[in-house]
């Protein structure tokens, strides 16, 4: 275990160290997130400036989720998507091979090999929104750290999830189309889960577990989530992530390298 931490530092400081040759595109990452940031609010100030409010959800508790959905969107952006993208090149472009010969797990490698600082403007937007919205709902210390626990099983979740869609480029080589379905079907946590109608509610929790990734997180937050909820994350992200590591080595015996 040493060694990996030892490996993820020699990884993130290279990783980190390059990025910054380019420092304008902080400046642009920013940008692009508070107008990302503007829309999510003004779409969901549409719903609450008439006096309307979903279902035991008030205008704070609301902005706990767009909290929670932007921090998400921070970590996507800084830690899944400058690594698990680059699964379909590997496989495209034969560099999987020489991923596969390395001394240490192909998943950690391939999970963990680079970071991308452009997305801290989220990960910082999504704190302050949810500090906000918590000063205004009265929330103490340990309700954030309650939260935490079904946030961290959100992004095992999302991971896991993610993963798995990448390891079929083994068989299926161009699908990085499915991938931006994902991130589309992802959208929908920026709202509470009641705010969908019931058939939408029952894709978006036991079809694609959105309702995991920032409704459950924001109901812990708020003292309100029954203790089933929060069992049932823990073990979905268990469990994904458990078949995501299976899932990955049943795709590697399909795996015929670039050299034969």
């Amino acid at each position: 275990m040493q060694k990996y931490w030892k490996i993820l530092g020699l990884f993130w400081s290279a990783a980190i160290a390059s990025e910054l040759e380019y420092r304008l595109n902080f400046l642009l990452a920013t940008l692009s997130s508070v107008g990302n940031l503007a829309g999510s609010l003004f779409g969901l100030f549409l719903f609450y400036r008439t006096g309307y409010t979903f279902a035991g959800w008030s205008w704070p508790a609301a902005l706990v989720v767009l909290g929670i959905f932007t921090l998400l969107q921070g970590f996507s952006a800084t830690f899944l998507a400058p690594n698990l993208n680059r699964i379909v090149r590997h496989v495209q472009e034969g560099t999987l091979d020489f991923v596969l010969l390395k001394p240490i797990r192909s998943q950690f490698w391939l999970s963990t090999h680079t970071l991308s600082p452009w997305g801290l403007p989220d990960l910082v937007f999504g704190s302050i929104i949810i500090g906000y919205a918590g000063n205004s709902l009265g929330l103490k210390i340990g309700d954030y750290l309650l939260g935490i626990i079904p946030l961290f099983c959100g992004l095992v979740i999302l991971y896991s999830l993610w993963f798995m869609l990448g390891s079929t480029s083994i068989w299926f080589v161009k699908i990085q189309n499915v991938t931006e379905v994902l991130r589309g079907l992802l959208e929908a946590g920026r709202y509470p889960i009641v705010a969908y109608p019931a058939a939408y509610r029952f894709f978006f929790t036991f079809v694609v577990p959105v309702a995991f990734l920032t409704t459950i997180p924001a109901e812990a937050m708020l003292g309100r989530v029954q203790i089933t909820w929060l069992l049932g994350a823990g073990l979905l992200a268990v469990i994904l992530f458990f078949v995501s590591t299976w899932f990955w080595r049943f795709a590697l015996r399909f795996y015929t390298s670039a050299s034969s």
